[in-house]
């Protein structure tokens, strides 16, 4: 399984999310595609205000102020 995860440069809640996503990744078996929202203009107009956003199969799982609950949930099904 394959997550994207959304962010851009010099984004502080970006890296907290990163980070509780990667202990997420401890308990449950898939990939992180970190994908730079800047390198997009179109990504960078739908994501913006929202970063960071992760999603699965094109469902989006959560943005913002990510928690490791909702993630792990989303995650292991």
């Amino acid at each position: 399984m394959k997550v994207q995860f959304y962010t851009r440069p010099n984004c502080s809640l970006c890296w907290e999310g990163l980070s509780i996503l990667k202990l997420v990744q401890e308990e449950a078996d898939f990939e992180i595609e970190i994908i730079n929202i800047e390198e997009n203009d179109e990504l960078h107009e739908k994501y913006m205000l929202m970063i960071p956003v992760v999603e699965k199969d094109g469902e989006m799982i959560q943005y913002g102020q990510l928690d490791y609950v909702t993630l792990y949930e989303a995650l292991t099904k």
